[in-house]
Parts: structure tokens; sequence; C-alpha cells
């Protein structure tokens, strides 16, 4: 599926122990297993800061918190790897970003367009945070855009359907793992 990309964002261990995501997970590895037979590049995205958290502002609500807590959230933090379940491969970017969208503070879209990619294909924890922010800002940015609803999570369940129900399909298809991956063959 020429100039598709597979995001898997924030899947790293520290987001997958506070969610109730297991659901989530295994989706989202079926879907890097469907994007590898097919060809289709998978890029992982996560969040994690330098040591010292010199890229968190004090006026930041949603990560002031994350510094006060100690070193689990800089890059180089067991929580801040990406969960072992997906056995990351090394042809496979790694994008740190330093805020919610996986554009933000990243490397990511210079990869996309290295890559060829114009439709990109969204997996994620947390629906309502990562999920929703890369969404408007790729759409901002003229990407076609899937999202694939099984392979999101998120802490409050009428958040995520109502997001992948009503919100999301403004801007993106959204659909399943196996619906996709169906697609691919």
């Amino acid at each position: 599926m020429a100039g598709t990309a597979l995001l898997v964002m924030d899947f790293q261990r520290s987001i997958v122990d506070r969610f109730d995501s297991s659901a989530a997970l295994e989706a989202a590895v079926r879907a890097v297993g469907a994007a590898r037979e097919a060809a289709v590049p998978v890029l992982f995205v996560r969040v994690a800061f330098r040591d010292g958290f010199p890229e968190i502002a004090a006026t930041n609500r949603a990560f002031s918190a994350l510094k006060e807590r100690g070193p689990s959230g800089t890059e180089r933090h067991e929580g801040a790897q990406i969960h072992p379940a997906f056995e990351r491969r090394d042809d496979e970017p790694l994008v740190t970003k330093r805020r919610v969208s996986a554009f933000s503070g990243s490397d990511l879209d210079v990869l996309l367009r290295g890559l060829g990619a114009r439709h990109l294909v969204l997996a994620g924890i947390a629906t309502s945070g990562v999920v929703l922010s890369t969404l408007r800002q790729a759409a901002d940015l003229d990407f076609e855009l899937t999202v694939l609803a099984d392979a999101c999570a998120d802490a409050d369940a009428e958040v995520h359907r109502v997001l992948t129900e009503k919100v999301f399909p403004r801007q993106a298809a959204v659909g399943t793992v196996a619906d996709w991956s169906a697609g691919l063959r």
C-alpha cells in the first residue's frame, strides 16, 4: 500500500500499564503484523523528555505533574520504552515527541515526507490525547487518515466512543484492525 504509514502512538510501558489497554495493545500488535506483511512502514511514537525535563514549562498543566514524579518520563527510563509486545525492529523509526500530538516537538513530518506517506493509519493511547491531537494536526496538513478504533484506548470509554463514532469520522475513516488488514491483501 504505497504512500501509507502506520503510526503506533504512546504504546510505551508506563502508559500501557496506566490504562486498561490490553485489548487495544493486542489489536495494535495485530495491526503492526499486518503492516509488516504488506510492507507498510511502521513508525512508533512515544512521549519522553530529556533528563531534568527542560522541555516542560511550569505553565504546562498536562506535563508539569510528570516533572514532579521524577525520571519515569525521561527518554532512557524503562517506562518510556515501546511495549515489548511489538518486538520493534531496527528499521522501524522511533519518534520521540515532547507534547501530546505526534507532530509536536518531533521529526515525524520529516520522516513521513522521506517515506512519501500521504495516508496515515493511527493507533494509540489515549484516544482523547495523542490520537485526537495527531488526527487534528494531520488533517490540517492534508494527510488522508484512518483510525483503528479497536487499537486505541482511553481512560473514559464514553469519550473513546464519542470520538471514534462522532468526531473522528469528520476527518478520517474509522474502522477495525481486521477490516484494515483485510484491505491490505
